[in-house]
């Protein structure tokens, strides 16, 4: 017999931590919104299952904290990492979506033609790139006219 296991999000889920930065702040009469750079192409799960993602701001200010929308910049009603979620932020914070660890990779994409982040091993007080961002021209490697 062979045994195959997928212990993924069990072992490494809370590992992960996808850094994304504010880039705009929206607010609408109903709603506030934090457009991140990253977007449900990079970190799929909370888009597709709804599943929850603690964000927390890296270097926390003192501003008063409101409830947002933490969406992304493609264009669709599901491109969100985190809904009514209570931070203290303003354009150009750097914001840390956790437990990020398992399946952030595999599930990512390039729709919208937007290149898949960077992945960086963290230890101790060292870390080492293990995967290089991707370029605009590694979305056109393989294609034939």
């Amino acid at each position: 017999y062979t045994l195959f296991l997928e212990p993924g999000r069990a072992i490494v889920g809370e590992a992960g931590v996808l850094l994304t930065r504010v880039e705009y702040i929206k607010v609408t009469p109903k709603k506030r919104f934090a457009i991140v750079d990253a977007a449900m192409n990079d970190l799929l799960r909370p888009a597709l299952y709804h599943a929850w993602h603690d964000i927390l701001e890296v270097e926390p200010e003192g501003r008063e904290p409101h409830l947002y929308d933490v969406v992304g910049p493609v264009c669709e009603t599901g491109d969100f990492l985190g809904k009514d979620r209570r931070l203290r932020i303003a354009p150009g914070d750097l914001l840390a979506v956790a437990s990020a660890g398992a399946y952030g990779f595999v599930m990512s994409s390039n729709y919208n033609s937007r290149p898949r982040p960077a992945e960086v091993m963290v230890e101790g007080d060292g870390f080492r790139v293990i995967r290089e961002r991707e370029s605009v021209e590694d979305l056109w490697r393989g294609e034939h006219p």
